[in-house]
C-alpha cells in the first residue's frame, strides 16, 4: 500500500462526515481515483465496472469488481479479504447481464435495499446503464447524486501525498528537459513523444515513474493555437513553435508542467505573447497564499495581461493530484472568476495560463502547493520561451 492504514481510515472518516451531511447511507464509488484514495486499490481495470461500497454504519468498505481483478484488490488494498467481492466474468460486457445487477443483489443481501444510496453521477466511469440497472434492481432505495463527494475530501493533501507530488516533479523536470533537448528541425514529433514517455516511466535513479493520466500534449506550428493535440509522425520545421504539456507521476500522484519551445527565430508577436504570459504567471505566483479565493488569482492574471491587450476566457487552473486516465484534475476548485473557494495549506493546483490565438499560442504552467504563508512550485524549470537554433535578440 502507498499509505498507512491509519491514513486510509482518516480519509474514510471524513468521507462519512460528508455522507451524513447529505443524508447518504450507502455510497457507491466508481471513480478509480476515489477508489484508490479510500482503499489503495490500483489496477488498470477501470475499463470494466468496479466500485467501492461505503456503508455509513460499517467500519470497512467493500470492493466489488471483476473476478480476475479480485487478487489485485487483495494485493493493493488495506481491506480484509471478506470485503473483496468478485463478480463472475459472465457479467463482463454482456448484453444480458450487467455488473450493476450483481451489485444490486449484493446490497439486498446486505440489507441495504431500503436505504439512501449515493452514486457518482458526474463521472466518466458511471454510465447511464449503471444507473438504470441499479434503480431497476433496487426499486425501494432512494438514489442521491454524490458526484465529487470524495473529490472534495481529497483537496487538502497529507505530508505523504505532498512528498509523492515532489517526486513526480523530479520526474517531470527530467521528462521536460528530455523533450526540449530532442526538439530540432527535422526531428519527428513521435520521437519526442517516445523520449518523454521513456523518461516519465524510468524516473530517477532513486525512484521510477508511474503512467500519467494524460499522454504528452505536443501541438506544433499552427497547431499551437489549441492546447489538446498530441503528436504525429511529421517532422519539425524551422520557425515552428512547440508546446509541451506533460506530467510526472508517482504512485498515481501528478505534477504537470507546460513549456514552449521555438525552433529558429521567433516572430515579434511570439516574443510579446511569451513575455506577457510569463509576466502573468509570475504575478500570480507572488500573490498566492492561504486565505484568498480562487477568483483572486484569476483577477491578478487578468489585470496583468489586460495591460498588454490580451484576454483569456478559459480558466487559469484547477486542483489536481491523484488520478487515473483521462485526467489528472480533481474536478473541484477552478481558478476562475466566480470561484470563491478559499485556499488552505497543502491544497495543490495546476496553474496553466496558456494563451491560444488564431494561428499560434504559448503555454507555461506550474504545479503549485499552497504553504502556511505563500505558495511553492513543485518543479524548477525556466519559464521563458526556449529557443533552439537561435538566440533571442532584445
Amino acid at each position: 500500500m502507498s499509505f498507512l492504514t491509519t491514513e486510509y481510515k482518516e480519509r474514510l472518516r471524513k468521507t462519512k462526515e460528508r455522507m451524513m451531511q447529505k443524508g447518504i447511507d450507502v455510497l457507491l464509488i466508481t471513480d478509480p481515483a476515489n477508489l484508490n484514495y479510500l482503499s489503495g486499490y490500483d489496477g488498470w481495470s477501470f475499463y470494466v465496472h468496479q466500485m467501492l461500497v461505503l456503508i455509513i454504519d460499517e467500519e470497512e468498505p467493500k470492493w466489488i469488481g471483476r473476478g480476475q481483478d479480485a487478487n489485485g484488490a487483495k494485493v493493493t488494498t488495506w481491506l480484509s479479504h471478506d470485503n473483496i467481492i468478485p463478480y463472475p466474468d459472465e457479467y463482463v460486457q454482456s448484453d444480458i447481464l450487467h455488473p450493476m445487477d450483481f451489485v444490486a443483489d449484493r446490497l439486498k443481501e446486505l440489507g441495504q435495499e431500503m436505504r439512501s444510496i449515493g452514486v457518482e453521477m458526474e463521472n466518466y466511469y458511471f454510465t447511464a446503464k449503471c444507473y438504470q440497472q441499479l434503480t431497476k434492481g433496487l426499486p425501494n432505495a432512494t438514489f442521491l447524486d454524490a458526484s465529487l463527494l470524495v473529490n472534495w475530501v481529497r483537496l487538502i493533501k497529507s505530508d505523504t501525498e505532498i512528498e509523492y507530488m515532489k517526486r513526480a516533479a523530479k520526474i517531470v523536470e527530467k521528462a521536460m528537459q528530455a523533450g526540449i533537448d530532442l526538439i530540432e528541425e527535422g526531428v519527428r514529433e513521435c520521437d519526442v513523444a517516445a523520449k518523454i514517455f521513456y523518461t516519465q516511466i524510468t524516473g530517477t535513479e532513486e525512484f521510477g515513474g508511474d503512467y500519467p493520466s494524460i499522454v504528452p500534449l505536443l501541438p506544433s506550428g499552427e497547431k499551437t493555437s489549441t492546447p489538446h493535440l498530441t503528436w504525429t509522425d511529421e517532422r519539425y520545421k524551422n520557425g515552428d513553435a512547440v508546446i509541451l504539456e506533460i506530467a510526472g507521476c508517482y504512485k498515481r500522484y501528478h505534477s504537470p508542467l507546460a513549456r514552449t519551445v521555438q525552433i529558429g527565430t521567433p516572430k515579434e508577436e511570439m516574443k510579446t505573447l511569451s513575455s506577457v504570459a510569463v509576466e502573468g504567471i509570475n504575478a500570480c505566483l507572488e500573490m498566492i497564499r492561504p486565505g484568498i479565493a480562487c477568483e483572486e488569482i484569476e483577477e491578478t492574471w487578468r489585470k496583468t495581461i489586460e495591460k498588454s491587450g490580451f484576454v483569456k476566457d478559459s480558466r487559469l487552473g484547477y486542483s489536481m493530484g491523484l488520478n487515473y486516465p483521462p485526467d489528472w484534475g480533481e474536478h473541484t476548485m477552478s481558478i476562475r472568476k466566480g470561484d470563491k473557494t478559499i485556499l488552505q495549506p497543502n491544497m495543490t493546483f495546476h496553474l496553466i495560463p496558456g494563451l491560444w490565438l488564431d494561428h499560434y499560442g504559448f503555454e507555461v504552467s506550474e504545479s503549485v502547493r499552497v504553504t502556511e504563508t505563500v505558495c511553492e512550485t513543485f518543479a524548477n524549470v525556466n519559464r521563458d520561451l526556449t529557443l533552439k537554433g537561435h538566440q533571442m535578440t532584445k
